[in-house]
């Protein structure tokens, strides 16, 4: 990997390092038991503040583009994940999303014309097992709508992150617009949402609101930002399989936050997991087909799996 390229890749790993961190700000300074106030919170504020610094609205099709992304990366998404997150250890949740560069890869086939080499799905089973032996625990419970939740937002995601790179951004407007954009897409359906299951917010303390502003500017505004750029330079796939490091900063943020220990299994899953990363980096080649239109550059992505997988901890109720 050339030094430009290994530049884009890291600034874009730390949307999903940031993602890491959620469990621990969650618990440690937002509002117990309401996880779509955080999702609301975390969107809409992010939202504004973008749509304010770029001052530019969607145009034509991009307005319904900016619709579906927004639905599939933010309003859809963070919801399905909570649940998953609730309902699951947070071991199973991270496994779970840890499929991400997979259901990349093979969504691209059909949407990009790009087809992953097998280093690149032998380094999404080999993530896949490395999250897993780091954050799963023996006798984890499974909860049939838990994992139904997580996948299915997992799910959502990679699509979302596969139309990303597909549609790209309209001519004119930057990655704060194309961010600003989903981020308000998706609070028009998390905000009432939040407001009709959870009722009205609690009174924040300065506590919570520090949490909030963290989540929301750095997390999301600034950590989106940097996701969609790179998606954009990096491709879809490639640009997946950065959302393993979300587990390996929530386990290391357990280790130095909450005394925890490492075992031996666990530190064998959290190498397996960073060389994952470092391999799954190779670009995609075009998939061969007659009559076929030259394929796109290769794509993957969020997740930021997510970065409500509190991959460290057993899920504890916010």
């Amino acid at each position: 990997m050339d030094r430009k390229r290994a530049a884009i890749a890291a600034t874009a790993a730390l949307a999903p390092a940031a993602w890491g961190t959620t469990y621990l700000v969650t618990t440690q300074l937002l509002p117990e038991g309401r996880p779509l106030l955080l999702a609301a919170l975390r969107a809409l504020p992010a939202g504004l503040l973008l749509l304010l610094i770029g001052r530019r609205l969607p145009k034509g099709r991009w307005w319904g583009r900016a619709a579906v992304l927004g639905m599939l990366n933010i309003g859809l998404f963070f919801p399905l994940v909570f649940v998953g997150a609730y309902r699951l250890p947070g071991g199973v949740a991270a496994t779970i999303g840890a499929i991400q560069p997979l259901l990349v890869a093979g969504f691209s086939i059909g949407v990009l014309g790009v087809r992953p080499g097998r280093r690149a799905l032998l380094a999404g089973l080999v993530g896949v097992g490395g999250v897993a032996l780091l954050v799963l625990k023996g006798g984890a419970k499974l909860d049939g709508l838990g994992i139904a939740a997580m996948v299915a937002g997992i799910a959502l995601m990679a699509i979302g992150t596969v139309l990303t790179r597909r549609w790209g951004r309209p001519e004119g407007a930057t990655l704060l617009d194309l961010t600003a954009w989903q981020l308000l897409a998706g609070s028009v359906f998390l905000v009432p949402l939040a407001a009709v299951v959870e009722g009205a917010p609690p009174a924040l303390s300065a506590s919570n609101l520090a949490g909030f502003a963290y989540l929301g500017l750095f997390s999301t505004a600034l950590g989106y930002v940097l996701w969609f750029r790179g998606i954009e330079r990096l491709g879809a796939g490639p640009a997946s399989f950065l959302g393993l490091i979300n587990p390996v900063v929530a386990t290391v943020g357990g280790l130095v936050v909450l005394g925890q220990t490492l075992t031996g299994w666990q530190l064998l899953g959290l190498l397996l997991a960073l060389g994952a990363m470092l391999v799954g980096q190779s670009p995609s080649r075009p998939a061969a087909a007659a009559g076929r239109a030259p394929a796109l550059a290769p794509v993957s992505v969020p997740a930021p799996s997510s970065d409500v997988l509190r991959a460290a901890q057993p899920v504890a109720r916010m």
